[in-house]
């Protein structure tokens, strides 16, 4: 007779150990065949063959044309009911402009692209839990596979929500419409088979902006003849520092950091104009308006003292990634009885980076957590960072993720 209930830790774990071999391997393929935002045709037909192979509803050309949904009904009847609603799990396919210098069998075969963040980690571990969950005798909800694309800038979550991936199949997804979603994000500093997450902010709203400081050119041995938009550019810098110190509250978190400045052609000549591009990082929604009225009113005022000019173009960014209180409880009930209570952490604060999970909590309650990369014995101030060109996924964290994200999803 099959069970009737949900799996136990123990009889996930026996599932998932016989895949871990092709997982690895499919890891690999990805990793060595990285494609950037929106470019992922490779990456999106393999993942939708692997989904098809096992006999899962799956709709493509999604977020722009590389896209991924895949979708696995409940095994019983209770699961039909019209106020039912699937339990979404989302992974992140793309990958970013470095030159990968790991050295290993696996690297990146792309000049100039690599898997710098771990999004093929995250696909071989949402196609891993596909394979566990489409096996079971008993699933007691319905399960949406989420592989979207242009995490790393091009807000592909936003656009899957767009496309209806949340809404079913009447609002251009699959199945039942969605209740809540999942996300994770391995993470270098985290031990290895430990999990971490908050509920509330998890990580930062991340605002752009690009200002052009215009000025009067000259020679640089005749300085009063000129207004040079350096020195104004160079005061606006350390202006804009105050947004943090003297806008927001000392227990408050704003970043303001310009990334890049760019302006001039020799020694001896004033340029006509410099430009100054930067990100503002926040996480309450009053911070992040204070913050970009206060960057206009200091970049303009700071140029016109100098007699300069500033042309500002600012850019939205990912809203804050905050997690649901009652989902985060929810999770961290799970994880401890999945992977017992030394394994699961909670995040002490807020990181300032930024994900485009953020999009898909605001339509459903959202749970996004870090899984542990750090192997025993290493030093996490020493290990490669995300998107540095030395990192690597490590994939002894990929059957914790696969168990994890498979006893979120048949939990009771």
């Amino acid at each position: 007779m099959p069970t009737t209930s949900a799996p136990s830790p123990a009889a996930l774990r026996e599932r998932i150990q016989p895949e871990l071999g092709e997982l690895v391997a499919i890891r690999h393929d990805l990793h060595r065949h990285p494609e950037l935002m929106f470019e992922e045709h490779r990456t999106s037909e393999l993942v939708a063959r692997e989904l098809r192979a096992l006999g899962i509803e799956t709709k493509t050309a999604l977020a722009g044309g590389t896209g991924v949904l895949g979708y696995l009904p409940p095994t019983t009847e209770s699961g039909t009911e019209t106020d039912a609603r699937a339990t979404a799990l989302r992974a992140d396919m793309d990958a970013l402009p470095l030159t990968e210098i790991t050295a290993k069998p696996y690297a990146s075969t792309v000049p100039g692209r690599m898997h710098a963040c771990g999004h093929d980690g995250h696909t071989a571990i949402l196609l891993g839990v596909a394979r566990v969950l489409a096996k079971l005798e008993h699933r007691p909800r319905p399960v949406t596979f989420v592989f979207q694309p242009a995490e790393e800038g091009g807000a592909g979550g936003e656009k899957m929500c767009d496309d209806g991936c949340l809404l079913g199949e009447a609002g251009g997804g699959l199945g039942l419409p969605v209740g809540e979603i999942f996300g994770l994000h391995g993470w270098p500093s985290i031990p290895l088979g430990n999990v971490s997450t908050r509920p509330g902010p998890l990580l930062a709203a991340t605002d752009e902006f690009d200002i052009r400081v215009v000025g009067v050119g000259g020679h640089a041995a005749y300085p009063h003849l000129a207004r040079d938009p350096v020195v104004a550019a160079a005061a606006i810098v350390t202006a804009l520092q105050t947004i943090a110190s003297r806008t927001a509250s000392p227990l408050d978190s704003v970043v303001c950091t310009v990334g890049k400045i760019a302006g001039g052609t020799v020694n001896n000549v004033i340029p006509e104009a410099v430009e100054l591009v930067g990100t503002v990082r926040t996480l309450r929604a009053e911070t992040r308006a204070a913050a970009r009225g206060r960057l206009f009113e200091i970049a303009e005022g700071v140029a016109s003292a100098h007699g300069c000019k500033a042309e500002i173009a600012w850019n939205d960014g990912y809203p804050v990634t905050s997690n649901d209180a009652a989902l985060t409880d929810a999770f961290f009930n799970t994880a401890r009885a999945t992977l017992g209570e030394h394994r699961v952490e909670l995040t002490p604060e807020p990181g300032m980076g930024g994900e485009d999970f953020s999009y898909y909590g605001q339509h459903v309650p959202a749970c996004f957590y870090l899984l542990g990369l750090l192997a025993k014995g290493d030093d996490p101030a020493r290990v490669p960072q995300l998107h540095q060109p030395t990192f690597d996924f490590n994939d002894d964290a990929i059957a914790t993720g696969v168990e994890l994200m498979a006893a979120l999803a048949t939990r009771a």
